[in-house]
């Protein structure tokens, strides 16, 4: 069967396409892709191309499909998989494939989020990274995959237990949070999500430099929100700051930050992070540099005194994507903060490959409808001469600007 889809070829070599899909062996599943959330690391895998460790040597004569945020409905089902999965149900899917660097999006000719239909392999349903969900919308299942990362760095954290050798797994109960570079949508994501964790903490700092930025973020996630939690939220620019670490520590009245994350990958704000850290306090690096050379300057002084702790995580588990479908579900997260335009998958190429330029949070592509990418703040005035617009307005103004379920369906059905 044909298929439109976005295919990697080479550095800044992306290219919507028109392609046959193979007939689907006993051992795969044939797909229909309905969204898909474009990733920064999508963009920085399109500025390496075949030297990305993800993508294959081979990549210019067998080009790949973009994108790995994705969900949809099941098409057709091998043989081998027709007990565990039948035609119509849609799927969610985790594309960090436990054991293996292949992954969706980076690594198959046949198998990625951008694009109309796509067929998933034998290792990836092997190792339990493709499962079947019933919520009401696709998006929530497309970002989930990024707030699995979020909820990946909680867990990945860790705290010693004084005179033993036990750890107590994840980000300190009660204690202080800092998210540096945090007013982004990965940023607001850890706000949501920290908001009922079983460690939930007792005071949440976020750093931007883009009052923008800041004010977006207090509007989806407020302070106020985050007290009936019983969590002390606080939104803070330190290009604002006189000395942004003794402010910073003010805040925790001298005590620091038992978990620190940095979500922007530059030299100064991992130095500013590691003056950040409380006694057996965590740094992650949770941005992924582009520059395989990308270092900073760390006191190991304090790693051997103070039991500080410098970690790195990416990607997440199988259960921590479904924790993130399930809790966006009951509501106790809100993925949807994180995204602020909405696209088709003739926008896909232009959005990938200037996304560093592009403001706001997560672009949400919609891959059987051709749209330009647009601004969800944008539909009030588009809908003053659009229709479809002004009903999208009319949605999301219910969810105070964000997108939600019922937009989804209105715009999927207009497209019909």
């Amino acid at each position: 069967m044909k298929t439109k889809a976005v295919r990697l070829y080479g550095v800044d070599d992306i290219r919507l396409e028109e392609f046959d899909l193979p007939e689907i062996k006993d051992d795969e599943i044939l797909v229909k892709v309905v969204s898909d959330s474009i990733c920064m690391s999508t963009y920085k895998t399109i500025k390496q191309g075949a030297n990305h460790k993800r993508v294959p040597n081979d990549v210019y004569d067998n080009p790949i499909i973009i994108g790995h945020e994705f969900a949809g409905d099941i098409v057709k089902v091998g043989k081998k998989w027709q007990d565990q999965f039948k035609p119509g149900q849609k799927f969610a899917q985790q594309p960090a494939i436990p054991g293996q660097m292949e992954s969706p999006g980076y690594s198959y000719q046949w198998c990625g989020g951008d694009s109309e239909y796509c067929i998933f392999p034998n290792d990836i349903i092997e190792a339990g990274c493709l499962w079947t969900f019933e919520g009401d919308s696709y998006f929530a299942a497309s970002v989930a995959e990024p707030m699995c990362c979020v909820i990946s760095g909680f867990h990945t954290h860790y705290h010693t237990v004084p005179g033993s050798y036990d750890h107590v797994m994840g980000t300190k109960k009660d204690g202080n949070i800092i998210v540096l570079g945090g007013c982004g949508p990965m940023g607001l994501g850890a706000v949501s999500y920290a908001l009922t964790y079983e460690n939930k903490p007792k005071r949440f700092v976020v750093t931007d430099i883009d009052d923008a930025r800041i004010e977006r973020a207090r509007e989806v996630i407020s302070e106020a929100e985050a007290a009936k939690h019983g969590v002390e939220l606080h939104y803070v620019n330190t290009a604002k700051m006189k000395d942004p670490v003794a402010e910073l520590m003010a805040l925790t009245d001298g005590h620091g930050y038992d978990d620190v994350f940095v979500y922007v990958p530059l030299e100064s704000v991992s130095e500013m992070a590691d003056q950040l850290m409380a006694y057996d306090g965590n740094l992650n690096l949770f941005a992924g540099p582009t520059d395989p050379d990308f270092s900073a300057s760390m006191n190991l002084y304090n790693c051997h005194y103070s039991r500080h702790r410098i970690l790195g995580s990416t990607g997440g588990t199988i259960d921590d994507m479904k924790e993130a479908i399930e809790k966006d579900a009951q509501g106790q997260i809100k993925t949807a903060v994180m995204i602020t335009h909405i696209g088709g998958l003739d926008a896909v190429a232009d959005t990938t490959k200037n996304l560093p330029n592009i403001p706001g949070g997560k672009k949400l592509i919609y891959t059987h409808i051709q749209m330009p990418l647009t601004a969800i703040d944008d539909f009030e005035e588009l809908g003053k001469t659009n229709e479809l617009f002004k009903k999208l307005a009319d949605s999301t103004k219910k969810t105070n600007g964000l997108w939600n379920s019922e937009a989804e369906k209105i715009l999927l059905e207009s497209f019909q």
